[in-house]
């Protein structure tokens, strides 16, 4: 056997022998006596693949086997998603707190969680706005910090992930990923970027993108309302969302001041049940028209990844104001009509 040949087998030997002789992994998660006999699922955090599924036995869900490298992962027992951690060879479990220990990156992890957690506690308790800017301050060069020192692992990916990336613009983002070129294989940062390119493509002073949806058996169109001659204000929402309630009363006293001056109103529900969203539209007693069960149409297309989501169109459709709420939106409003 030449030189060559009998250097690649020997290489190949020692490979195997590694992988023979690494640790498995073994994950415990204690769970309460009400989950037990549930189902429970390992996940790949990343893409949300199924890694492995067990039933829950004698208070807790326990996952054993083999990784050749370490991803993000979470548990997920009946719908309930347990926070994220690393799956990695060795012995993980989960404390009374919430965090995962006993290797290496996770241990990691819970370190600085804990001290994300005492800053975060600090602002809670800081007497003055003063003080909450400084410990702000200190809480976001902490995180950038954690991820520009761990941008080779998934951990930096996971603190990037925890970051403001996702409200980040297109050309923010697509900086951020110049500098950590690593995170941009991950399938929730190419989410992030998708999204932020297609709220790019719908931001203020763009042409309004069409839909349709049908429910009930009949379709409706964005283009049915927008685009007609008339400012539209359409809310994108949810009978759920909080905070999309709470925008119903300044969207009524905007509606009322403008609805004799050509000013249109249009709800669309996102991410919810018609059932829910009509209930919602009558115990409100909104007056304006409703898109039922748009679900993720619109929200693919606009880039929407927080409701409320509110856009104001002019006459011929063009996007006016983006994302503004309260006192914001109503300026944005008021300036309109007054050019009308």
């Amino acid at each position: 056997m030449s030189l060559k040949l009998r250097v690649i087998a020997a290489a190949a030997t020692l490979a195997a022998a590694a992988s023979a002789t690494a640790e498995p992994y073994r994950i415990i998660v204690p769970l309460t006596p009400d989950d037990e006999g549930a189902m429970a699922r390992l996940i790949n955090y990343d893409t949300g693949a199924s890694i492995d599924s067990v039933l829950v036995t004698e208070g807790a869900a326990v996952f054993t086997g083999d990784i050749d490298e370490p991803i993000l992962a979470r548990v997920v027992v009946d719908g309930t998603r347990i926070p994220g951690f690393v799956l990695e060879s060795g012995t993980i479990a989960r404390s009374k707190e919430g965090d995962f220990f006993g290797t290496m990156l996770n241990d990691q992890m819970r370190s600085f969680s804990q001290e994300m957690k005492t800053l975060a506690y600090a602002f809670s308790q800081a007497p003055t706005d003063g003080e909450k800017a400084e410990i702000y301050k200190k809480y976001n060069a902490a995180l950038d910090s954690a991820i520009a020192e761990n941008a080779d692992n998934v951990l930096g990916l996971f603190y990037f992930l925890q970051s403001d990336a996702s409200q980040l613009d297109a050309p923010g983002l697509r900086e951020q990923l110049a500098k950590y070129p690593e995170f941009a294989k991950s399938q929730r940062v190419q989410g992030l970027l998708a999204t932020a390119q297609k709220r790019e493509a719908t931001s203020v002073g763009q042409k309004f993108v069409d839909f349709e949806v049908t429910y009930d058996g009949k379709t409706s169109r964005l283009s049915d309302y927008v685009g007609k001659g008339n400012y539209t204000l359409v809310d994108f929402w949810a009978s759920w969302c909080g905070p999309c309630i709470r925008q119903t009363a300044v969207l009524k006293d905007i509606y009322n001041k403008y609805k004799d001056k050509g000013l249109e109103v249009l709800g669309v529900a996102v991410w919810d049940k018609p059932e829910d969203t009509k209930r919602a539209i009558e115990q409100h007693e909104l007056p304006w028209p409703c898109i039922i069960d748009a679900q993720t149409i619109p929200t693919d297309l606009y880039g929407i990844s927080g409701i409320p989501c509110i856009i104001l169109f002019g006459p011929d459709g063009t996007i006016i104001s983006r994302d503004k709420q309260d006192d914001d939106l109503r300026a944005d409003v008021d300036a309109a009509m007054s050019r009308k």
